[in-house]
């Protein structure tokens, strides 16, 4: 079986009873007979399947068994001539939806989906010669006229759908596509278009230029800008249509009909009459109205070459009075005498200005492979995506009066890589499915692909399918592992050719040749026509490929591959079976643990959740727990945790039960701001751990130190640090080293050593390059801007805590990206621009608040209060100040200083005198009892500022002279 996206159109014969009442009943069969003989031709000239004669009624579906990208359009089409072919006589009532189908593979048309079903309600509810669409259908069938009904109530189906009436079929003719979004970029295409119109006027010669490109590239949009650019030029179109209507040369006869001013509502005298006016002879026009439709009959036989040279003639009679144009849209569904046609017009026209630009897919040239080649008038431009720089440009347009979320943003540039139909197709689903905002393939977008991949041979389509359920990147080997009986390697070249893959040059399986999809929606259309049981048993087939090469290797793979299987089994069964569930959650298991390893945390997580609920243990757990807190979503690590060491407490797993520990009290350390209960966990913690690896020992120092810094111990923090640097150092674990050495050299900045911190951070930088921890490499860029802030180099400061906060945004460090960001404010602030810090510093108040992050929340809140009072909004810092100092843990030491300093600064700009000098003094004090000495100069420098700006200058002298001390040995500025 097949999936697909196909539409259904029913269509029941009103009132037949009353018929037969009403007639003979041989007149009656014969009527009811050749009505549905003449159902049966719309149908099959639009492209469309009989699925059935049920009655009164017949089913018809499109796309089945092979899909067209505007099967919807089709659909309606034949619709609209069945309705008209009833002469009121014989009334009808239509049906159409469209949707997710599935079939049996090869030529069997027999479909079961929903859409069927909505086709067949929507008809009930039709009147008698009315022509129902469903909202799926609608929004494929481009250019039909519709009436909105509102939403409809369907019989057996919940809720309501969003009903239309079909007003007409007939789009405008010779249009080029429509186009939401502005032109963008193509500016070399453009001039080559300008130099071979610029060669055809001067030379007075035709010129021929086809735009290649795949589908939604942008060739009409192209066109369309240089049409629109030319100026006393004739411009006429005309477009090939992939259904055939009986007009070989339809393209031209659009042109024809626009030249002569030929309306639909005139009579086929009247029409001929015009275009004779319009033609330099009666044999121009006879040719001319019959190659046009204009005329039914012309006596005698016509042959193409008498037709083509009518055509010259007509072409070379406009462009006497001005420079002519001829655009032919979609000329790879175009039939061979009217291409036959366009390359006489190019060879032929050499005594008038004529510009013949074509419009195709790279198809055209599987009809004609010398198609322009040889002509010395003749270009191709063959259109590429838009780099991503000018796709931004145009998501910036279409979006312009919206809000798109970054993380939708990055998924739209991902998935459309640079095609613009796919840009405004997918922006524009988001904008009707306002209650989502995930990005998945338009409707519009999987006809268009599906329609390609279901025209190619049988193995190819097979091989595309295959490969799809690999991946974007997959390998020949394995796409001939699941199906031996396929022609892999002419597919391959096939597919290749048609511009559907890409040959890699490196393989990440060794020996084996790798290809990827040329267009990540290529490989979605394709995996998404795999029935979803022959998926999973693919998925499972391609695991058992990769163990056989590389069983320790690509273990993410296959922990996708096998989750897939599980997922598809649960569906389709209502179970998985017991060896597929464990063989699951082993494979993500080993993934998550190997993404906690790398520091992909938002990924292990939910590897790790997934493992647990296939096969659930106390180790998935625990990693589980342990991901969320690396990511500090302290409310599930919490919860988490706590049930992961109790578990490991009844198991007697003393190493799990001491890390969980650890966990736990640093949870209450930052969120609860509970300093001794922290201390008394982490010792718990360490004594549970005194036979544990030496790795994870070292957390629960690493927190031990971490309660130091909080009560300004920084001789404990040393004493903690010192004890984790020896164990990183026994076990050859640079990662650590590196991490406990930033440590260090933060301790060296909390006294003012800063020279001493520059050696101790070289030595956990070089450290942190060799292990290739993000980590590690995110505290160097943090500690290193802390040290650049403190000797005034503001830019310098900025840029390393920008890159720090990237590392921890990378891995899902939320709490300290958003006390990096916090830093990174006051290093823009400090540098001169502080309409920008403050925006900085905003940002990072709002991501900490959303942690529920006590510690790291206060700083930002002070800073923000000092931003917002310098610049003389007095109100909205004392807001922030008060905030502060409501959330400040009692043992919090250096917050508690840095947030009576800001409440004092508010106080004194209020005019409360009294209150400001004593928290200013306050902040001072209790700093004197700690070693952090880089603390002390910024309440100082408040303090003193206060007493001048009251006349106390030798007090403020005294201060003064406080900072100069601490500063002047090691070259250091003040920073506020």
């Amino acid at each position: 079986m097949e999936r697909k996206l196909a539409t259904a159109l029913f269509v029941d014969l009103v009132d037949s009873t009353a018929l037969v009442a009403s007639y003979d009943p041989e007149i009656a069969r014969r009527r009811v007979t050749g009505f549905f003989d003449r159902v049966r031709t719309h149908i099959e000239t639009y492209g469309g399947t009989i699925e059935k004669f049920a009655g009164d009624s017949v089913l018809a579906v499109f796309g089945v068994p092979t899909a067209h990208e505007d099967d919807a359009e089709r659909a309606v089409r034949a619709a609209v001539a069945i309705v008209e072919s009833g002469d009121g006589e014989l009334p009808v009532r239509v049906g159409i939806e469209a949707g997710e189908v599935v079939v049996d593979e090869g030529d069997s048309t027999f479909a079961t989906g929903e859409a069927l079903n909505v086709a067949a309600r929507l008809q009930q509810s039709a009147e008698p010669g009315e022509i129902l669409m469903g909202p799926t259908a609608w929004g494929l069938a481009a250019g039909v006229v519709t009436e909105p009904l509102g939403d409809r109530p369907l019989r057996g189906f919940p809720g309501s759908f969003e009903v239309r009436r079909v007003v007409c079929a007939q789009r405008p003719t010779g249009r080029p596509l429509n186009v939401v979004g502005p032109y963008v970029g193509r500016e070399e295409e453009l001039e080559l278009l300008e130099n071979a119109f610029a060669r055809a006027v001067r030379d007075r010669r035709a010129q021929l230029v086809t735009i290649f490109g795949e589908p939604g590239i942008g060739k009409s949009r192209l066109a369309r800008e240089f049409f629109a650019g030319l100026e006393r030029t004739s411009v006429l179109t005309g477009r090939s249509l992939p259904f055939g209507e009986g007009l070989a040369y339809r393209p031209l006869a659009e042109m024809v009909q626009a030249a002569a001013g030929i309306s639909p509502d005139d009579s086929p005298e009247e029409a001929f009459e015009k275009l004779r006016e319009a033609c330099s002879s009666d044999a121009v026009a006879d040719l001319l109205g019959l190659a046009s439709g204009v005329l039914d009959t012309v006596s005698g036989g016509r042959r193409g070459q008498e037709i083509a040279w009518a055509a010259q003639e007509w072409a070379v009679s406009l462009a006497e009075a001005q420079p002519l144009v001829l655009g032919f849209e979609d000329v790879h569904w175009a039939e061979d005498p009217l291409l036959d046609l366009v390359e006489h017009l190019a060879d032929r026209i050499d005594d008038a200005p004529v510009l013949i630009v074509c419009l195709a897919r790279p198809e055209l040239l599987e009809a004609r492979p010398g198609w322009g080649g040889g002509r010395r008038r003749s270009i191709a431009i063959d259109l590429g995506p838009l780099p991503e720089s000018e796709t931004e440009v145009l998501v910036d347009a279409l979006t312009a009066d919206a809000v798109l979320p970054d993380d939708v943003r990055r998924s739209l540039l991902e998935k459309t890589e640079g095609n613009p139909l796919f840009v405004e197709e997918t922006i524009r689903m988001l904008a009707e499915r306002r209650e989502g905002v995930s990005v998945r393939i338009p409707d519009t977008v999987q006809a268009l692909i599906a329609s390609r991949i279901d025209r190619l041979p049988p193995d190819s389509r097979s091989v595309v399918r295959h490969g799809a359920l690999i991946g974007r990147v997959f390998w020949r080997g394995a796409v001939a592992d699941l199906d031996p009986t396929l022609d892999v390697d002419t597919a391959l070249v096939d597919l290749v050719d048609r511009q559907l893959l890409t040959r890699e040059p490196i393989s990440t399986v060794s020996g084996e040749t790798a290809f990827r999809f040329r267009h990540v929606l290529i490989r979605d259309v394709a995996y998404s026509g795999l029935a979803k049981g022959e998926r999973a048993r693919l998925h499972r087939m391609f695991v058992d490929w990769l163990r056989a090469r590389s069983p320790e290797e690509l273990v993410e793979a296959q922990a996708h591959h096998l989750e897939r299987a599980a997922s598809l089994a649960a569906e389709l069964d209502g179970q998985i079976p017991a060896e597929l569930r464990a063989e699951a959650a082993d494979a993500l298991e080993r993934a998550g643990c190997r993404a906690l390893d790398r520091e992909a945390n938002r990924t292990a997580r939910r590897l790790l959740l997934r493992a647990i609920d296939l096969e659930p243990s106390l180790e998935r757990r625990f990693y589980a727990a342990r991901a969320a807190w690396r990511l500090w979503e302290l409310p599930a690590a919490s919860l988490e945790m706590e049930n992961v060491r109790s578990l490991a407490e009844s198991a007697g797993e003393r190493t799990i039960e001491g890390l969980a520990l650890t966990q736990l009290a640093d949870i209450d350390l930052n969120r609860n701001a509970d300093v001794d209960r922290a201390r008394t966990l982490a010792l718990e913690a360490l004594a549970l751990l005194s036979d544990a690896p030496g790795d994870a020992r070292s957390e629960a120092l690493t927190l031990l130190s971490g309660v130091g810094w909080w009560g300004g111990d920084l001789a404990s923090v040393e004493r903690y640090t010192g004890e984790a640097l020896q164990i990183a150092r026994e076990a050859g674990r640079a990662d650590l080293e590196s991490l406990a050495l930033s440590e260090v050299a933060a301790v060296h900045v909390a006294r003012l050593q800063l020279t001493r911190a520059d050696a101790a951070l070289e030595a956990a930088a070089g450290l942190a390059t060799a292990s290739g921890s993000l980590s590690a490499a995110a505290w160097v860029a943090r500690v290193r801007g802390s040290i650049h802030l403190r000797r005034g180099r503001f830019d310098d400061a900025e840029r390393e805590f920008r890159a720090a906060r990237e590392l921890f945004d990378e891995i899902g460090a939320a709490s300290d990206a958003g006390r990096t960001q916090q830093l990174e404010g006051l290093a823009v602030w400090q540098g001169g621009d502080p309409d920008r810090a403050e925006q900085i510093v905003r940002e990072a108040v709002r991501s900490l608040l959303s942690l529920q992050e006590r510690a790291k929340v206060i700083e930002a809140q002070r800073t923000l209060a000092e931003l917002v009072l310098a610049k003389g909004h007095v109100e909205e810092a004392e807001r922030w100040a008060l905030s502060a100092v409501e959330t400040v843990g009692m043992q919090d030491t250096m917050s508690r200083s840095n947030v009576r300093m800001v409440l004092g600064m508010v106080r004194a700009a209020q005019g409360r005198d009294d209150e400001a000098e004593l928290l200013l003094r306050d902040a001072i004090d209790s700093l004197a009892a700690t070693d952090y000495r880089n603390a002390e100069p910024e309440p100082l420098a408040a303090y003193a500022r206060f007493l001048r700006d009251r006349g106390r200058d030798d007090e403020a002298c005294q201060a003064e002279e406080r900072i100069a001390e601490l500063l002047e040995p090691e070259g250091a500025a003040g920073i506020i």
